[in-house]
């Protein structure tokens, strides 16, 4: 069995060392594929792969018609729109992701960023403090639950929604479950999404759901640019001079925003949430780990396509 690690972003050195030592202790050959620069160096090294191990590379139709023996994709990190599911699917090629392996290294970039936007992007001037603040989660999976871990920290008043997570289970953690998404935006003060991008959440965060942020109110988006609706928030940033929006996702319109809202918006230069060499490590042997279990074992624990 052959395993290809894929990443036009490349793993660090230990997390390579770390992958292939799960995966050659199996009995299994790996072939890395580092920094390519065309497609067509996916296409041709895919050729006789039978697992492939990536972070943001697109996994296509296209790819997978070149990948006559694969079996297993695993993307090392909990992101998984750049692989084509339905079309992995059609190939019957199994899908996973890592969840939980960058949970700790997004949440601590949250804070980061929320420090930075209170503080005025430390322009010189007074800002605000963390400490009795209300802080809405919008999804409480592993992310969400470490911003709470956090943020506990910080003295902050924790609110969390999420379709998917009983209200119980949020109780349970400290943290006030509300009913909601309004809801949550119409409670707190700080708003940090970590929703995934899919067809139901795209431009989910729009112009109406912000407005009902206090004034002062603070946005913060470490997780998908597709879940904002950018027109939208542009439109009531302009109308409201006292919002703040922060990401680790550079929007699409990205010039725009920051020439009109100097001091209230901020976006990395990529994104950042991952990247940790904890993080990087941990994602990369999981997925080692998580190849070696399906090939050898049959585990599909964490395949996202059906």
């Amino acid at each position: 069995m052959k395993v290809l690690v894929a990443t036009e972003k490349p793993f660090a050195k230990v997390a390579v060392d770390g992958i292939r030592q799960e995966i050659e202790a199996a009995g299994y050959e790996l072939a890395l594929l580092e920094k390519y620069t065309e497609k067509a160096q996916l296409l041709d090294a895919v050729k006789d792969v039978d697992a492939l191990i990536i972070r943001s590379d697109i996994i296509d139709n296209e790819v997978l018609d070149a990948a006559k023996q694969l079996k297993i994709v695993v993307r090392a990190g909990v992101g998984y729109d750049n692989v084509d599911l339905a079309a992995s699917t059609a190939h019957k090629v199994v899908v996973m992701n890592t969840p939980g392996q960058n949970s700790n290294a997004v949440a601590e970039l949250v804070f980061g960023l929320l420090v930075f936007a209170v503080r005025n992007f430390y322009n010189g001037k007074a800002g605000t403090e963390l400490k009795g603040k209300k802080l809405g989660i919008l999804a409480f999976g592993n992310v969400g639950r470490n911003v709470a871990r956090i943020a506990a920290g910080f003295g902050m008043e924790i609110y969390a929604y999420d379709a998917f997570c009983p209200k119980e289970a949020i109780e349970a953690a400290g943290v006030h479950a509300v009913d909601s998404t309004e809801d949550l935006f119409d409670a707190c003060d700080i708003v940090s999404l970590h929703i995934p991008a899919t067809p139901e959440t795209k431009n989910y965060i729009n112009y109406d759901l912000v407005n009902r942020l206090p004034k002062g109110g603070v946005l913060i988006n470490t997780a998908r640019k597709e879940v904002i609706d950018e027109a939208g928030l542009m439109k009531l940033m302009e109308e409201r001079d006292d919002l703040k929006y922060v990401s680790d996702i550079a929007p699409a319109s990205a010039e725009d925003f920051a020439a009109k809202f100097p001091g209230r918006y901020f976006a990395t230069p990529k994104k950042m949430g991952a990247q940790t060499a904890e993080a990087n490590i941990n994602a990369g042997i999981a997925a080692a780990k998580q190849i070696v279990g399906f090939l050898r074992d049959g585990i599909t624990k964490f395949q996202v396509n059906k």
